[in-house]
């Protein structure tokens, strides 16, 4: 029988025990959510936070017309690529206006933008697959002797990619990531081939405008003197019209070469992506628009552009990212194991915690990934189809371009020579007239013949020019852009 100090003691003791166990247990729980909140941190620590950047329709425009060709940023840009921007009142040659629209045209930096998120495709192609954690506590009041019902189950899940998927996915995103760098290219090239366009254009409108000023003011002398003879009976009225009708069409193609050269400034202007006014008082250069180089027609050449023409080596990375897309699918045959480690605890119940390991296997029963197989096998052709085409499509270009240009070079050969006739013929007349073997009419038909004579044989070159410059655009080899201010135009600044 056991005296009342006995019992005290023993009451007690169970007291203590019990505080004991809660301690453990409030100690446990301490340890167990300062490890969920050490893990909570961790997995914040590399967390991106989001910036925003909001775009304004009205503050875009204003910083658009406040473009300017004289922009401090530009002069940066210039020096950057060992390229001396034009002092004041210096004309701006092709070059000069070509860096330029490197800078500011908004299509080379959505190229740009394309290109980088491109790149930015590889780190998620190399991410791995991050493990996930589960935890399902449960209430379990009828365990005898336990003094917390709580049980607390805690599992992962953790991805083993198989078959080498990752790196299937880094060589496809990689090969993406070069078609869009020779995209970037091709609008690079793209830009350069507007500039020229228009810079030729504006070189025509200005040409033109002065070849018919020289015609009119011949045809003004022909209908002078054909009015003298009217007034002196000597020819009918219908010479004398048929004279100013001559006079008037020249002066309304004059009118209109007028308006053409506006245009071309505004064409000009859109090609460098600055506003029209930022060409005001901008001296322009047409040096060299008036030279036929032969490079670009020899067959190295040739074949070298129906290897590296932008659309070309394009198509070819596009083919070989279907490869890897291919080999991807027919990796995704061989499901992936998934790891699946858990721990089972349950305060102060001895033998109720536990540890055990999961396993996880697709099966693949139902199918074998048949589809994405057949359809990256589809694609892959469609790729190599499309390859096909393009180089066919640029040998077509390269060709048409050089038959084009050797035909033009040939009739600005024949205008050459017929302008020299006429000159000739000029010289004599004037002589004639100096000897009093001809009329001053004679003269100024023979002026009206050769301003005509100028015009056709500027149109012969224009045409050469025009087709030089397609040329160019099928080979991309320009004889004046170094390979360097390529690689300037693709790396490229923000414009300020």
């Amino acid at each position: 029988m056991h005296t009342k100090g006995q019992v005290l003691f023993a009451a007690l003791k169970r007291l203590a025990e019990l505080k004991s166990m809660r301690t453990q247990q409030n100690q446990t729980q301490r340890v167990s959510w300062n490890g969920w909140l050490a893990l909570a941190v961790l997995c914040l620590v590399g967390c991106v936070h989001y910036q925003p950047q909001p775009i304004s329709a009205e503050k875009t425009s204003e910083d658009f017309e406040s473009r300017s060709l004289t922009n401090e940023n530009l002069q940066a840009f210039f020096a950057t690529n060992h390229f001396e921007m034009p002092p004041s009142r210096e004309a701006w040659s092709l070059d000069a206006l070509t860096l330029t629209a490197f800078y500011y045209q908004p299509s080379l930096a959505e190229a740009r933008a394309q290109l980088a998120a491109a790149q930015a495709a590889r780190i998620t192609a190399g991410q791995r697959p991050n493990p996930s954690i589960t935890v399902t506590p449960g209430y379990d009041s009828g365990i005898p002797g336990n003094p917390s019902p709580w049980l607390v189950p805690v599992s992962l899940d953790w991805t083993i990619e198989t078959a080498g998927k990752r790196s299937k996915r880094i060589a496809q995103t990689e090969h993406l990531a070069e078609a869009a760098r020779w995209s970037l290219v091709g609008t690079v090239w793209q830009v350069r081939s507007r500039v020229r366009v228009a810079l030729v254009n504006l070189y025509a409108a200005r040409q033109n405008e002065a070849l018919l000023a020289q015609q009119i003011s011949a045809q003004s002398n022909v209908v002078r003197l054909l009015e003298g003879q009217f007034e002196a009976g000597s020819i009918s009225g219908f010479e004398v019209t048929q004279a100013r009708v001559a006079m008037q069409t020249a002066r309304l193609a004059w009118q209109d070469t007028v308006s053409q050269f506006r245009q071309a400034r505004v064409q000009l202007a859109n090609a460098l992506g600055v506003p029209l006014g930022a060409l005001d008082r901008v001296e322009l250069s047409f040096g060299g628009l008036d030279q036929f180089p032969q490079e670009l027609t020899k067959p190295e050449i040739r074949r070298e552009a129906l290897l590296n023409r932008s659309d070309v080596r394009e198509a070819l990375a596009q083919y070989a990212a279907s490869q890897s897309a291919l080999q991807l699918e027919i990796a995704g045959q061989y499901p992936d194991l998934h790891l699946g480690p858990g721990y089972s605890w349950n305060a102060g119940s001895a033998g109720d915690s536990q540890w055990d390991l999961g396993l996880t296997l697709t099966l693949p029963l139902l199918n074998h990934n048949e589809g994405p197989v057949a359809e990256a096998t589809a694609k892959r052709a469609q790729a190599a189809a499309h390859f096909l085409t393009v180089q066919a499509n640029a040998i077509g270009e390269i060709e048409s371009g050089l038959a084009a240009y050797e035909a033009a070079l040939t009739q600005a050969s024949t205008a050459q020579a017929l302008l020299q006739s006429l000159q000739q013929r000029l010289d004599s007349i004037r002589a004639q007239v100096q000897a009093g073997a001809a009329d001053p009419l004679s003269v100024a038909s023979a002026e009206v013949e050769f301003a005509t004579g100028a015009q056709s044989q500027f149109a012969a070159r224009l045409k050469a020019q025009q087709a030089l410059g397609q040329l160019e655009d099928a080979v991309q080899n320009p004889l004046t852009l170094a390979p360097a201010t390529i690689h300037a135009a693709a790396q490229g600044i923000h414009p300020k």
